[in-house]
C-alpha cells in the first residue's frame, strides 16, 4: 500500500515563496494557511464584515508544487473563506486553460522579464547595459553573503532609501520583523555591492528549483550615482548561469504594470523574453460575497474582490 504524502511531509523541497518561513514573514497582513495538497500557502484575512474571512496569495507571487491539486485544497476552503485572490507564478506548472478551470477570474496581469540562462548572455542582453555594468564593476566590489540575516540592519537602511525614493506604501513597505524572517528563508541568495567599506546595494533573490526569482533590492544614493544596479545584474546573471535555467527579474511594480518606464527598460535589457503572470480570483461563498458588497456599498468595478478596491493603493 502506497503511503499518501502531502507537501507538508516533503517540506525539505520547499524554498523561497513556497516555504513556511516566507508566508510567516507576512503575518501582519493575514494568518498563514497551508494548501497541503498543492504545496502552497495563502493568507487568510478578516473582511469588513465580522465573521467573514477571505484569503489572498502571498506577495508578489503565489507559488505551489502541484497546480493540478489546488481543487482539493479549494474544497477545504468553502466553509471558512468567502473568496481567494492571487497572482500566479509565471513559472508554475499550469496553463491558461488550467487556471480558467480553477478560477472564475483569470486575467493577464503583468509581464515578467525573464532570462533564459541556457543562452549566452551576450545573445540577449543589451550591449549598452553590459557597457554600464562593466564600468560600474570597475568601481565596486560584489560578494555573495554567506549569512544574509547578519546584514539585516544594513538591508533595512538601504531599503528605506527605496521607500523614500519611490514613496512605497502598503504591502511592499515591509516591517523590520518581516525582513528578519525573509532573510532566513531557505533559497535566499543575497548579493552585496560595496565601494571600499561602504555598502552601496543589496540584491535579494530566492532560488526555487530551476528558477531564481528576483525578490527585492535596496540601493544607497551613492549606489545610484555609480549605476551599481547594472554591475550587480550582470554579476548575478553570470553567477546563476549553470546553476539554474531561468532568472525571473520580475515585473514593473504597481497596477499599471505595462507602462513603459525606466525600470521596464532596465529589466528588458537583461531579459531574453517575457512571461505573463495571471491574476486569479475564486469565489467560494457567493452569498457571503454579495453580502460583503452590500455591506461596504461597493460598486461594480474592474477589481477583485470588489469590496477591497483601493486597499493597497
Amino acid at each position: 500500500m502506497n503511503e499518501l504524502k502531502t507537501w507538508d511531509t516533503l517540506s525539505d523541497v520547499a524554498t523561497g515563496y513556497m516555504h513556511r518561513l516566507y508566508v510567516e514573514s507576512l503575518t501582519e497582513f493575514g494568518v498563514p494557511r497551508e494548501l497541503a495538497s498543492a504545496g502552497g500557502w495563502i493568507l487568510q484575512r478578516q473582511t469588513p464584515v465580522p465573521g467573514l474571512q477571505d484569503a489572498m496569495g502571498c506577495y508578489p507571487l503565489f507559488c505551489c508544487h502541484d497546480w493540478q491539486r489546488l481543487n482539493e485544497d479549494f474544497r477545504q476552503l468553502q466553509d471558512t473563506v468567502v473568496c481567494l485572490s492571487l497572482v500566479a507564478d509565471p513559472f508554475g506548472n499550469h496553463t491558461p486553460d488550467l487556471l480558467r478551470s480553477l478560477f472564475e477570474v483569470t486575467l493577464p496581469f503583468k509581464q515578467h522579464f525573464v532570462a533564459d540562462l541556457g543562452l549566452p548572455l551576450e545573445q540577449f542582453t543589451s550591449a549598452r547595459h553590459r557597457k554600464y555594468a562593466r564600468r560600474a564593476l570597475q568601481k565596486i566590489s560584489v560578494e555573495i553573503c554567506s549569512n544574509p540575516p547578519a546584514h539585516l540592519d544594513e538591508w533595512v537602511r538601504l531599503y528605506d532609501h527605496l521607500i523614500e525614493r519611490h514613496h512605497i506604501t502598503g504591502m511592499r513597505r515591509f516591517s523590520r520583523e518581516s525582513f528578519a524572517r525573509q532573510l532566513s528563508v531557505p533559497g535566499m541568495v543575497m548579493f552585496r555591492a560595496t565601494e571600499g567599506n561602504e555598502p552601496l546595494s543589496l540584491d535579494l533573490w530566492y532560488v526555487q528549483g530551476d528558477v531564481a526569482q528576483a525578490h527585492l533590492a535596496g540601493t544607497s544614493p551613492r549606489g545610484y550615482e555609480l549605476q551599481v544596479s547594472y554591475g550587480l545584474k550582470l554579476f548575478i546573471l553570470q553567477y546563476f548561469t549553470g546553476k539554474v535555467r531561468w532568472a525571473n527579474l520580475g515585473a514593473v511594480p504597481g497596477v499599471n504594470a505595462d507602462k513603459d518606464d525606466g525600470l521596464a527598460d532596465f529589466k528588458r535589457g537583461w531579459s531574453s523574453e517575457t512571461r505573463t503572470a495571471f491574476f486569479c480570483g475564486k469565489i467560494r461563498n457567493p452569498r457571503a460575497y454579495q453580502e460583503l458588497i452590500r455591506a461596504t456599498q461597493s460598486e461594480a468595478a474592474n477589481f477583485f474582490p470588489v469590496y477591497r478596491k483601493g486597499e493597497f493603493s
